[in-house]
């Protein structure tokens, strides 16, 4: 990830309270936090961010999901250890003309693509609490991503992994959800009312406070929230109906609001123009299929495009382990007495049913070797990626691909089995992608 194709984003800790100490500070003083905790803000240069993170150290790291997610986080301090900052690292493929870090398009948004907005992120806020995951905090316009086709995504940065309780370390929300103030935490519903203030700004166009959107909307003058450089561009039915589902997800009583299930229900009927692309509803030129150069591909590569599960599984099968020498797995004394023989077992156990195509039992065995944590071992996320494939369990499967990526960074297998499973999730672009990103490394390797 060089520097100069790199882009940066830093956001500020409280390093004098503790996170008890901020919230209850917070509640006691309800919208008017200590001011003097935070910083101005202020422009850093690279070198100074390369300081503040050890020169990027994989030590400092704390959020990451290798080589094609869009940003990595780097924990970091200033002046003397005395202020934490965390520093969001974007690699080159976020922003592929960089002069786009610098200057946004104005054209404002067709309606379409606004519903189209809606639409996605409810998805992804639904997607999210089917897998555990409801808590994301200060959900917010600028969360909101567009891949390489404009499809608007949700960041993951928002995501509170390590939070069960929903407690927030963080009090920057712009509009603050009424009982975030009574209680300092975020609950699911409060997530629906920060989706509330976002549909207010697509309704809109700007950022504006709940109460006054609250206060038009009861005096039915709806209207005056409509952008005004949508110029009559849209159906007072579909305008109607988003000022009502906006109104809904800000109720102050949590209980009120609906759920991330029925707002997909209520936003898929709002839909317009579905047969166009986003890029297209967006202005943004596309690269055609004809000017992509086609791919010399290797045979993993075609399996791959094939979704020759099969073949892949030959291909696994016959390489072997071959290509974990020289990951280092430092084991102690300890290790090697007491779990080394369960450990080798387990993947013994693997590897025989992943041979006989017995994926389940294979999935259960690689999986009791790796929630071990003795050995580490490339291969093995990769053969328990091909067996969640195998059992149409496609997630799973790109969470293993990635990290054996992780592991060993230089290997063309990981990054085919990522295009399979990217392949398997419908995203035919990212997986090209990623197809010739392997088939460029594998060509690389088999030079030197």
């Amino acid at each position: 990830m060089g520097a100069r194709c790199s882009k940066f984003s830093l956001c500020w800790f409280h390093s004098h309270l503790k996170p008890s100490e901020l919230e209850s500070s917070d509640l006691e003083n309800g919208e008017k936090s200590d001011r003097n905790l935070w910083p101005s803000f202020s422009e850093f240069s690279l070198e100074q961010l390369k300081a503040a993170t050890n020169g990027f150290s994989s030590d400092n790291v704390v959020s990451e999901h290798g080589e094609k997610a869009p940003n990595i986080v780097y924990k970091g301090s200033l002046d003397n250890n005395t202020r934490w900052i965390a520093v969001k690292r974007f690699n080159k493929f976020a922003w592929p003309d960089s002069r786009q870090f610098l200057v946004r398009d104005a054209q404002p948004m067709k309606w379409a693509m606004r519903l189209r907005v809606a639409l996605y992120l409810a998805q992804a806020l639904e997607y999210c609490s089917s897998k555990g995951r409801a808590l994301y905090h200060d959900l917010n316009a600028y969360r909101v991503l567009f891949d390489q086709e404009a499809n608007p995504r949700l960041s993951c940065f928002g995501l509170m992994k390590n939070s069960r309780d929903g407690k927030s370390y963080s009090t920057n929300l712009a509009f603050t959800p009424p009982e975030y103030l009574r209680t300092g935490r975020v609950t699911a519903e409060s997530v629906v009312y920060s989706f509330g203030t976002l549909l207010l700004d697509l309704l809109s166009g700007k950022h504006i406070p709940p109460s006054h959107a609250l206060d038009l909307i009861r005096g039915k003058n709806f209207l005056m929230l409509m952008d005004s450089a949508l110029e009559g561009n849209f159906s007072n039915d579909d305008g109607t109906e988003l000022v009502r589902l906006a109104s809904r997800c800000l109720q102050y009583e949590a209980r009120e609001r609906p759920n991330a299930k029925s707002l997909v229900t209520s936003l898929v009927s709002l839909q317009k123009e579905t047969e166009v692309a986003s890029y297209v509803l967006m202005g943004i030129a596309h690269e055609t299929a004809s000017s992509v150069q086609p791919l010399s591909l290797t045979p993993f590569g075609e399996a791959c495009v094939r979704m020759d599960l099969t073949a892949i599984h030959e291909i696994l099968d016959k390489n072997g382990y071959k290509d974990d020498e020289g990951i280092a797995n430092e084991l102690s004394f300890q290790m090697w007495t007491n779990q080394m023989q369960d450990t080798l077992n387990s993947k013994k156990h693997g590897d025989t049913a992943f041979r006989a195509k017995d994926f389940a039992t294979a999935i259960d065995s690689y999986t009791q070797f790796i929630d071990s944590g003795t050995m580490v071992s490339p291969t093995v996320y990769a053969r328990r990626c091909l067996s969640y494939l195998m059992s149409e369990l496609q997630q799973e499967a790109l969470g293993d691909a990635m990290q054996a990526q992780v592991v060993s960074p230089e290997w063309p297998t990981a990054l085919y089995l990522q295009a399979a499973c990217l392949f398997s999730l419908g995203m035919d672009n990212d997986a090209q992608e990623t197809l010739k990103d392997g088939t460029n490394l594998e060509s690389k390797r088999n030079k030197n």
